[in-house]
């Protein structure tokens, strides 16, 4: 939807209100009336601002030229992430139409057109313009990050045309800056993936518009992670490690993609103490700064190491840990969030023998150290709870945290959300966070190599954390950053306003994503090779691939080398089509993740097609072993053209091992799958085989019967669980398709996803399947589920089966999630 002007506001909504009521608006609106209106125009476009397009190339009567002669102005006692915002839009700016704009602090006595920015508590220039009613910001006022674009004509004498950028603090103001910067051009992605920026001779935004914008999830953060050896690599070669100048980049990236919140980088590093500039750097974009899960009170677990005394145990070393604590706490003065509670040293978990009250003494006491610190009661200093891995264990024993504490949930590392408050809890304070995974170094295996997250998943399981009520943080393990771009912009996007992004909507955020990286013209079949490829890498993480993956017997490992190898064929079709400007980009997001797997999926197929062939003496085993090598060696220069993309930009970042695991954690370096060589005297001759088609069901079913149906082929039926016959919709249940969402096609639930249990039979909701058989007297259903966890550790989540008119068969999916075996095979499948 466009942005609604109010003249356009007053003959769309005003007139037909006026049929209506019969209230007669007769000449120009009066001021009294502009009071109420203006509020009610911004709420109307506020529903829709995340599809809203501000900037167009076309000139209309009266547009806010931003292509023409241009000043920014940002009052010099604003806010420091302020300044810097209008400092990066006179970069963006210049960069898109090659005129930069003059950056001053006040407000030229004459000038066409003139961008003002700031922060409604510290900008000057705003408030003389609020003071002279020349500005409205009461749609934004009092909120948490919002920002009001609004174009004003003659804001004050002399100056012919204004675009106003407001927030209501200072992130706010910051994030309706990048807002533009997005609309005209410049991707959040700009540096940290090379996307140009898109050029443009003429770029205007249309008089009378009002938009206006706010976040959902209060906290919307990342935590860098498992950065060793890619990341940590890599920052020490462009930055000498992980100081201020790497942050300011990690910084200007996330305020561009509406982030707020980070877990700094922590595997052998320590954000406060290994520059002191980074505290400044972090005030200085109005980033919150908190530290992982099991590092209490912002220390950096690397500092236990390099300054504690004692063992990291509460009952024999209270008094250092204290101290080591409260250090903490003074040092960090800047916006932060303060985890508490306390895990075993080195993210272990606490021993057997540790209690509850023990635990809860713990944080007692670090609360009391907080308020110490502060000056002020520990409530009014953000803190978070962990629940993760065994301390959730804790709390379903019935350990308590005061109630200002976000409760911050966890999946199993997996992308499955472990814990869920149920709807009728009673309220929390301090609310409710998830903290969530891309990249994991852990059993079963880990996974930090290469982007493995499809979106639909992400989805379905962030969904569900919205719908029970998770509002206060989401944080998600981006382990290096890249090569997790589009995951990263998505969790951040959907963060910002669940509302605004449906199941449906997925393949068309995809198509949005890789246009704004890539243009228009192959937007729509590079989503396609996102999404592919990302679905792919989710049926079985590369660093879990083994020459048993898959199976030879049934077809089923040539299909998934095909499917690979037909998408890369595709993407580099593409690459050669795109202007060169766009490739270095194209091969980090596309063509890269893309590369890499199918070579190394084909490369396993190929080592289980040496080792049959051996064990049958066929000859062919040693073409196989002779292929397979080759493509071990192809996966090394993959990664050393990814190491040589933008004249070695980003050198070190593939560094991660990713070949030849036999248990969770990696090998130091890749090793080559073993193959066999059959000798020359040895060798079998290879037998033909003919394939032989059973019977169908089909040939029994009358002629001209058109149901949709699915029918017995070599004793089975495969049905994708999208193509039901019908849908049966009751008792407020609706069934949702989730496109794209599985291991092969699309996925189906019950909506809304916090409705009641149930009774299955009669005339309860359900899919329904016409299927045709062979006349057995009975048969095994295999139903493939999405691997949701108990979150509400009851009996469990249920479905029923039923064939024909039989008595429903009720099956429990995840009663005994908590068995690790199971669990395991679950996510690694």
């Amino acid at each position: 939807m466009q942005p609604i002007a109010l003249t356009d506001f007053i003959d769309q909504i005003v007139l037909p209100m006026k049929k209506i009521t019969g209230y007669s608006f007769t000449g120009e609106i009066s001021r009294a009336v502009q009071k109420v209106l203006l509020p009610i125009a911004v709420c109307f476009c506020s529903l829709y601002a995340g599809a809203q397009s501000l900037v167009t190339a076309t000139r209309t009567a009266g547009a806010f030229d931003i292509s023409g002669s241009l000043f920014i102005c940002v009052a010099a006692g604003d806010h420091p992430v302020v300044q810097k915002a209008a400092f990066l839009l006179q970069q963006d700016i210049a960069g898109v139409t090659g005129k930069r704009p003059e950056l001053v602090h006040a407000i030229p006595v004459s000038a066409q057109h003139v961008i003002i920015i700031g922060a409604l508590d510290q900008s000057a220039l705003l408030q003389d313009l609020i003071a002279q009613k020349k500005f409205n910001p009461a749609a934004i006022n009092g909120k948490w990050e919002a920002y009001q674009l609004q174009t004003v004509a003659r804001p004050v004498k002399g100056v012919e045309n204004a675009l106003v950028i407001a927030g209501s603090d200072r992130r706010g103001a910051a994030f309706g800056v990048f807002e533009l910067s997005r609309q005209i051009g410049v991707s959040p992605w700009y540096w940290w993936a090379d996307v140009p920026v898109r050029k443009a001779a003429g770029l205007y935004i249309k008089p009378n518009t009002l938009v206006t914008d706010a976040p959902k999830v209060k906290y919307r953060g990342i935590f860098i992670n498992d950065e060793a050896p890619a990341l940590s690599g890599w920052s020490r070669e462009k930055f000498g490690g992980f100081n201020h100048l790497f942050y300011a980049k990690v910084f200007e990236l996330m305020l561009r993609l509406r982030a707020n919140y980070i877990w700094p980088a922590m595997w052998g590093n320590a954000f406060y103490d290994d520059d002191s500039l980074n505290i400044k750097t972090a005030d200085e974009y109005a980033i919150v700064i908190g530290t992982s899960h099991h590092e209490p009170l912002m220390r950096a677990h690397d500092e236990w190491r390099r300054y504690g005394q004692g063992k990291w145990n509460y009952d024999s070393n209270e008094v250092r840990l204290k101290q080591f604590w409260r250090g903490g706490m003074q040092r960090a003065v800047n916006e932060k969030i303060v985890s508490i509670g306390m895990r075993g040293d080195g993210d272990e978990p606490m021993s057997r023998e540790t209690a509850t009250s023990l635990l809860e003494r713990i944080v007692k006491d670090q609360r009391q150290i907080i308020g110490e610190v502060t000056g002020k009661p520990a409530s009014e200093t953000p803190q978070l709870w962990a629940l993760y891995k065994e301390v959730q264990d804790y709390y379903d024993k019935g350990m308590r945290v005061p109630d200002d504490v976000t409760l911050l949930l966890c999946d199993d590392n997996w992308g499955n959300i472990r814990k869920l408050p149920r709807r009728e809890d009673k309220p929390r304070k301090g609310g409710y966070g998830i903290y969530y995974h891309f990249d994991y170094v852990g059993g079963p295996r880990n996974y930090k190599w290469v982007n493995t997250n499809p979106i639909p998943r992400v989805w379905e399981q962030m969904h569900l954390a919205w719908q029970y009520g998770v509002k206060d943080i989401w944080i998600v393990n981006v382990g290096d950053i890249k090569p997790m771009e589009f995951p990263i912009s998505f969790f951040l996007d959907y963060a910002w306003n669940p509302d605004r992004i449906g199941a449906a909507d997925l393949q068309k955020y995809t198509e949005r994503w890789s246009a704004a990286q890539f243009g228009d013209k192959y937007a729509k079949e590079i989503a396609d090779i996102i999404a592919k490829y990302t679905k792919y890498n989710g049926r079985r993480k590369p660093e879990l691939l083994s020459p048993d993956t898959y199976s030879l017997y049934t077809g089923e490992a040539d299909r998934i080398v095909d499917e690979y190898n037909d998408l890369l064929a595709r993407a580099e079709r593409i690459n050669a089509a795109l202007p060169a400007a766009y490739r270095d980009a194209y091969f980090q997001l596309v063509l890269h993740p893309v590369k890499a797997c199918a070579n190394l999926n084909e490369l396993y197929v190929t080592v289980a097609k040496n080792r049959y062939y051996a064990s049958q003496r066929w000859a062919i085993a040693n073409n196989m072993a002779d292929k397979a090598k080759q493509l071990y060696i192809n996966d090394s220069l993959i990664t050393l053209q990814y190491h040589a993309v933008a004249n070695g930009k980003w050198n070190h970042m593939m560094d991660q091992t990713h070949i030849g695991y036999t248990y969770w954690q990696q090998p130091p370096v890749n090793r080559m799958p073993a193959v066999r060589y059959v000798p020359a005297d040895s060798v079998e001759q290879e037998p033909l085989f003919d394939s032989v088609e059973a019977p169908s069901a089909r040939d029994l079913i009358p002629a001209g019967h058109k149901s949709p149906a699915f029918y017995e082929v070599n004793g089975s039926v495969s049905i994708g669980a999208d193509h039901y016959t019908r849908a049966i919709h009751t008792n407020g249940i609706t069934w949702k398709v989730l496109p794209d969402h599985g291991g092969t096609g699309a996925a189906v639930t019950p909506f809304p996803v916090t409705a009641p249990a149930q009774k299955p039979g009669g005339n309860g909701p359900r899919l329904e399947y016409e299927v045709y058989l062979l006349g057995s007297d009975s048969v095994k259903v295999l139903v493939y589920l999405s691997p949701t966890l108990n979150f509400h550790n009851d009996s469990g989540l249920k479905y029923a089966v039923l064939i024909d008119n039989e008595a429903p068969q009720v099956i429990t999916i995840n009663k005994d999630d908590n068995n690790v075996r199971v669990w395991e095979r679950w996510v690694a499948n």
